[in-house]
């Protein structure tokens, strides 16, 4: 029940967030979305920073309510799909690719940054484990 309440909690602060980043950046469905490529690439790396930082140590509440919770409802998947299939219904193919190569290109080095300075001191990577 804890767990529940936190992803509650979370998904209200973090679609307030969203909602408070969209009105500061509006945009038409046919122009290039930037509130949604600013609101994923910050999403992917804070849960990426968390995820190195804090899960390891942290309770199950908190981690749903951060992750699940905030994180969840901050960022969305959704958005980006709608995006893409607006700017492609409106003729506006190259800036549908460009938000999609953006949003991978940024997105995923935002997380590969949040991982890597989330990441305890003295503790080693991945990547830099020898086989």
């Amino acid at each position: 029940m804890r767990d529940l309440l936190a992803v509650v909690l979370g998904g209200v602060a973090g679609t307030g967030a969203r909602f408070a980043l969209d009105g500061v950046l509006l945009h038409e469905d046919d122009q290039f979305p930037v509130s949604t490529l600013i609101v994923n690439v910050i999403g992917a790396f804070a849960l990426a920073y968390l995820v190195a930082r804090v899960w390891p140590t942290a309770p199950s509440w908190l981690r749903a309510g951060l992750g699940v919770g905030l994180l969840g409802s901050f960022t969305t998947f959704s958005a980006v799909a709608v995006s893409l299939v607006s700017l492609s219904a409106a003729g506006q193919w190259m800036p549908a690719f460009a938000y999609l190569v953006a949003t991978l290109a940024l997105g995923l080095s935002a997380a590969w940054l949040g991982l890597r300075l989330g990441r305890p001191r003295g503790a080693v990577a991945i990547d830099e484990v020898d086989e």
